[in-house]
């Protein structure tokens, strides 16, 4: 182990990303990824994209084109794979047939696998009948022990096969994890795997190795639900003579209730998170401390510093917790630390789409001013945890009338005729005011409250409610100062003629 570890030390780390087009990647897949990418940035290495697509009847349409399309809305690039080519390609299992049959039939004459005749329902009969006697299921070798001659009389009769793996009887297979240490297995508790289809292709099992070996890759990083199978891989390693690479068998992303994520359990997708508004420098920070951590302090990095900080002795072995609220804070931080024009460039198209995908009042006229849209954006910039929900924000700003209680323009220990009164006083002190600025409105309105006798608190929680229609908004000069004057005149008129 010492002797291949120093080996692959000494040439460039060379890791890839192999998912199965079975289903649209959730995003714990996608943590998978940014770990061997971070990795292969880190070390000067290679990353590499196969796509893993021999299960032919599960295949989903689009899977591919969706897979990538979230890499690159992460920014995870890859400098072998499909579109962009490569010296090890294809990097289609299916369009790789041709060597997975060279090298099964090269373990049938070596004796490593034998071919399996066995029908679907002899096989689904078996597990019947190991169910009932309540034993493991797993195939009870039958075609292995075949002499020739059955086995050429099963061949004239044209009996169709797929190709098993000869698994040793006896003894143990050692499997080293670097991050779980030796994992010992007994190999009388492992049966013998099919590798080749009855069609021509590969299981995981042959096709992971063969590509893993001829495509060069010194660092396998992959869940943990693949230890149960590793054994076989080492095994098929020895029997084709080759070193296998470093493996890393990474804890899985857990959701809240400790349960693993899934397509069918709470595993959000990376268009989701995209549609609701995080940023994927946000979303890229949160995957890399699903299991790995730099300290038990630091939490935000950018892609920088997690390239040149990153390495694999710090994955740890148990689950990452997906934490939507974690996820919902660390977009805040990163949305304050937008300069204002990047802010506003990237929240325009949340807003510009139609309200019922969260837009604005399908009433405002698109496409929307820039520079007010940045000056509005510059109030709640503090505010925003999300792109996604700006519009339900900001959307008083942008609506010709204001819908609301009329109650809530009424503050504690005042009435109606009073907020009336107050409103009017407030109007006039406005229009008569030469300079439309937050510095310039917020004086003479304090003293208006003390003329009044109120408490600050009542006369602007009216004014407030009056210019937004709800009780919680920017600060409030600033708001009015982006309203405008007109905007605002309108508005407290519309709230005074409420009270009468």
């Amino acid at each position: 182990m010492q002797e291949q570890q120093h080996k692959q030390a000494t040439t460039a780390p060379r890791l890839r990303f192999a998912p199965s087009p079975t289903g649209f990647q959730h995003i714990g897949g996608y943590r998978t990824a940014l770990f061997s990418w971070l990795f292969a940035r880190h070390s000067g290495g290679t990353f590499i994209l196969r796509i893993e697509d021999t299960d032919l009847s599960r295949t989903v349409e689009g899977a591919v084109s969706y897979l990538i399309e979230g890499l690159k809305w992460l920014g995870l690039d890859y400098d072998e794979g499909p579109v962009v080519g490569g010296p090890y390609g294809p990097y289609y299992q299916t369009q790789r047939k041709a060597l997975y049959q060279q090298y099964a039939h090269q373990l049938i004459a070596n004796g490593h696998a034998y071919r399996c005749y066995c029908t679907p329902e002899r096989l689904e009969q078996m597990r019947k009948e190991q169910e009932a006697q309540k034993l493991p299921p797993r195939y009870d070798r039958r075609c292995r022990f075949l002499s020739a001659e059955e086995r050429a009389a099963l061949e004239a009769a044209g009996h169709s096969w797929t190709v098993r793996f000869a698994m040793p009887l006896e003894g143990e297979t050692v499997v080293h994890d670097e991050l779980h240490g030796d994992i010992t297995f007994k190999n009388a508790d492992l049966d013998d795997a099919v590798i080749l289809k009855s069609d021509g292709y590969p299981t995981y099992h042959l096709a992971n190795v063969i590509d893993d070996h001829l495509m060069g890759i010194t660092h396998v990083l992959r869940g943990e639900e693949w230890i149960a199978s590793a054994p076989r891989h080492v095994q098929i390693y020895q029997a084709l003579g080759w070193q296998p690479p470093l493996f890393y068998h990474l804890p899985n992303v857990l959701g809240k209730d400790k349960k693993k994520l899934s397509k069918r359990h709470n595993a959000p997708s990376w268009d989701t998170l995209q549609r609701q508004g995080y940023l994927p420098e946000a979303v890229f920070n949160f995957l890399a401390l699903l299991g790995w951590a730099y300290d038990d302090k630091t939490e935000i990095f950018s892609r920088e510093e997690l390239i040149r900080v990153f390495t694999l002795d710090r994955i740890g072995v148990s689950g990452g917790i997906l934490d939507p609220d974690k996820l919902t804070w660390m977009n805040g931080v990163y949305i304050r630390q937008l300069p204002l024009e990047e802010l506003t460039r990237r929240t325009l198209p949340y807003l510009e789409r139609p309200a019922a995908e969260g837009g604005l009042p399908d009433s405002v006229p698109r496409p929307l001013d820039f520079a007010y849209t940045q000056r509005v954006l510059q109030l709640e910039q503090e505010r925003l945890k999300t792109l996604g929900e700006a519009a339900q924000m900001i959307d008083f700003f942008y609506v010709d009338e204001l819908h609301y209680d009329t109650t809530l323009l009424i503050q504690k220990q005042m009435d109606a005729a009073s907020t009336r009164a107050a409103l009017e006083r407030t109007r006039e002190i406005l229009v008569a005011l030469d300079r439309w600025e937050h510095s310039a409105l917020e004086e003479p309105l304090r003293a208006l409250a003390a003329t009044l006798g109120l408490k600050t608190g009542q006369l602007f929680g009216a004014i407030r409610v009056a210019i937004s229609g709800r009780t919680v908004s920017p600060p409030l000069f600033q708001t009015m100062e982006v309203l405008g004057r007109q905007r605002t005149l309108h508005r407290l008129d519309q709230a005074i003629a409420r009270l009468s």
